[in-house]
């Protein structure tokens, strides 16, 4: 009997700016243990991981003191590398997934093609520029870093919304849901899902 494989990584990441360690399995429950130095950050890495079922944890800290640009940057960097790790070779993976989500007036799309090519589009207007301290600008700098690491197409659209907090919260929600539809398993495929016979 074949085992199961372990869809997960860890991954470390130490700069003069940054400390951080990270856990994360795509085929979770989950469940999340988050500390970081950015609270509303937090609080979005946990919609993610719970709605796309997967588990995550989190310890970092950073030079918030001079903001809080090193720690988005270097906790996409290394969440994106432990999602690129956990594919594997990417067997009988269904490779594309796509979620709207509303929250409240807001609505946001995330498209996702786990291509081995990363690109990043990007279409939000925000009606303000912080949610608390946070600066709402990291949002972007967040999932270009994602993509990258994770080497994946992702688009994201936010069509409509009056809060900004509710804005990026239906971003994540919807990140999450497209990445657990993209990374799941079809017994359908056979190898990769791809013409070239490679992702």
């Amino acid at each position: 009997m074949t085992e199961p494989v372990i869809r997960a990584a860890n991954i470390a990441r130490k700069t003069g700016e940054t400390d951080i360690t990270l856990s994360f399995a795509l085929d979770g429950t989950g469940e999340t243990s988050i500390e970081t130095d950015v609270p509303f950050l937090n609080h979005m890495l946990e919609l993610f991981a719970k709605h796309g079922h997967f588990d995550l944890n989190v310890q970092a800290t950073g030079d918030v003191h001079v903001d809080d640009h090193h720690t988005v940057e270097d906790i996409g960097i290394c969440l994106g590398r432990a999602i690129h790790e956990a594919l594997g070779d990417k067997r009988g993976i269904t490779r594309y997934g796509n979620a709207f989500v509303p929250m409240d007036e807001a609505l946001a799309q995330v498209v996702i093609d786990i291509s081995n090519r990363p690109h990043f589009e990007y279409r939000a207007e925000y009606p303000s520029q912080t949610v608390g301290s946070f600066h709402v600008e990291l949002v972007h700098e967040f999932l270009w870093k994602l993509a990258l690491e994770a080497r994946m197409t992702l688009h994201v659209i936010v069509h409509y919304g009056r809060n900004t907090h509710h804005m990026i919260e239906a971003v994540f929600k919807a990140l999450g849901r497209a990445l657990d539809e993209a990374s799941s398993i079809d017994p359908r495929v056979t190898g990769v899902p791809s013409t070239k016979g490679v992702l």
